[in-house]
C-alpha cells in the first residue's frame, strides 16, 4: 500500500509529465469528499452544440471533473450592457438551465441553498448555480432583484470590464466607483440573500461595495495585482477587506495570471499562496472562468483562439505586446480533473488537507451556507 510521501511524491511526478499521464496514477487522496466549486465556470466542450445543449460526453466530463458546483454565467459578461437585451437573453438562459438540469437530474442538481449543495456532494451530481457576470439584466429596475432571486440566481456580478448604471469596471481609467444605484443594488441583493460578486470591479467599485455590504462578498475569478500588475487583477488592500468582510476571492485560470508570457500551473499556485498570505485560508477559492471539459488543441482551435486573442489585444481586454498564442486556461491543468491535479500539487508543497478543502471550495461552501441559508 502507498503511504502518504509516496503518494504525494508520484501525483507530483505524474504531473509534471502531463494531464495524459496524470490519469493513470494516483492524486489528492481526499479528493472525493471536498466541496469542489468552480466560483465561475461552464460545461461543455468546446466549441458546444448549436442550441447550447449538453451532450453525453460533457456530461461525463462534469461527473469525472468530481466538481461538487460550478457557478454558471447565464448570459454573454458585459455584451448588453444597455436596453431590454440584457434582460430577455438572460431569462431564457435561466429557461436553458433549467431545461438542462429537468432532462439530465441524473447529472445535475439546480443550487438554490445550501442544502442542495449538501445534496449534490451526497449524490455525485454537479450543482449548478446562477450568476450574471454584470447587472444590466436589471436595469434600473431594482424589483428585477427580486424576479431573478426567484428564478433561482443566488450570485450576481456588479460589473464587467467597462461602466454601467451600478459603477465602473476594471477597465475605465477614471475609476469613479459605485453610484447611488450602485449602492441600492448592493442594499438589495443583501435584503435577498444573493451574493454580490465583484470580479471585474474597478478599485473604487471594488472597496465601496465591500464596505457597502451587510454580508459577505465574493471576487469569484481574479489574480493578485501585487504578482501581475494588470487592471483585471485585485490588490492587497481590497483582497484584505474582502477576508475582513469574510468572503472568498477565486483565483482565476486566465492570462491576468502573468503581465507577459503563458500562465501554467506554478503561476497560479504563487497566486493562491500570496492569497493566502494577504486574506488567510479561509478567504481563498478558485474561480477557472473556463468550462470544465478539457480543450482539444485542433489545428482549426488553434487558428480561431488566435483570432480570438487577437481581438481581445485590439480592445484592451489584455495590453498591446501580449502573445497572440495565449490560451484561456492553465495549459498544464488541461483536463477534467484539474482541481484533483492541483490538490496534488498543491500537497507536494507542503500545504495541509485542511488547507487544499477549504481552497478547493470549502470556502466558497461556507459562505454559500452563511447567505444563502
Amino acid at each position: 500500500m502507498i503511504d502518504r510521501r509516496g503518494f504525494v511524491t508520484a501525483a507530483a511526478a505524474a504531473l509534471a509529465a502531463g494531464p495524459a499521464l496524470a490519469r493513470q496514477t494516483p492524486r489528492w487522496e481526499p479528493y472525493p469528499r471536498a466541496f469542489a466549486i468552480d466560483g465561475a465556470g461552464g460545461l461543455g466542450r468546446p466549441p458546444g452544440t448549436p442550441d447550447g445543449s449538453l451532450t453525453a460526453v460533457d456530461l461525463e466530463d462534469a461527473r469525472r471533473s468530481g466538481l461538487t458546483a460550478v457557478v454558471l454565467t447565464l448570459a454573454p459578461s458585459g455584451a448588453f450592457r444597455f436596453g431590454p437585451s440584457a434582460f430577455e437573453a438572460t431569462v431564457k438562459a435561466i429557461a436553458h438551465w433549467e431545461k438542462q438540469a429537468a432532462l439530465h437530474p441524473d447529472a445535475l442538481v439546480g443550487v438554490r441553498r445550501f442544502a442542495d449543495l449538501e445534496r449534490a456532494k451526497r449524490e455525485g451530481k454537479v450543482g449548478l448555480v446562477y450568476t450574471f457576470q454584470e447587472t444590466s439584466p436589471i436595469g434600473e429596475d431594482l424589483d428585477r432583484i427580486d424576479l431573478f432571486q426567484a428564478l433561482g440566481v443566488r450570485v450576481i456580478q456588479l460589473t464587467h470590464n467597462k461602466r454601467n448604471l451600478v459603477g465602473d469596471g476594471c477597465m475605465e481609467p477614471g475609476n469613479a466607483g459605485l453610484s447611488q444605484f450602485g449602492l441600492q443594488v448592493v442594499e438589495r441583493l443583501n435584503a435577498r440573500r444573493v451574493l454580490v460578486d465583484l470580479a471585474h470591479g474597478g478599485q473604487r467599485t471594488t472597496a465601496e461595495a465591500i464596505r457597502a455590504s451587510k454580508a459577505p462578498v465574493l471576487i469569484s475569478h481574479t489574480g493578485c495585482r501585487a504578482l501581475a500588475d494588470l487592471p483585471r487583477n485585485t490588490g492587497d488592500a481590497e483582497l484584505k477587506a474582502m477576508a475582513d468582510k469574510g468572503g472568498v476571492a477565486g483565483m482565476i485560470f486566465w492570462p491576468y495570471l502573468r503581465k507577459q508570457g503563458q500562465p501554467m500551473a506554478a503561476d497560479l499556485i504563487r497566486h493562491i499562496e500570496h492569497a493566502v498570505n494577504v486574506c488567510g485560508e479561509d478567504h481563498v477559492g478558485l474561480g477557472t472562468d473556463a468550462t470544465v471539459s478539457a480543450v482539444e488543441r485542433t489545428p482549426e482551435w488553434e487558428k480561431e483562439n488566435r483570432e480570438y486573442i487577437g481581438y481581445m489585444i485590439e480592445d484592451g481586454v489584455f495590453e498591446q505586446g501580449r502573445d497572440p498564442n495565449l490560451v484561456l486556461f492553465i495549459p498544464d491543468l488541461n483536463d477534467v480533473r484539474r482541481f484533483d491535479m492541483l490538490a496534488a500539487m498543491l500537497s507536494a508543497r507542503g500545504h495541509s488537507d485542511a488547507r487544499i478543502e477549504k481552497i478547493l471550495g470549502g470556502n466558497f461552501a461556507r459562505v454559500m451556507r452563511e447567505v444563502w441559508g
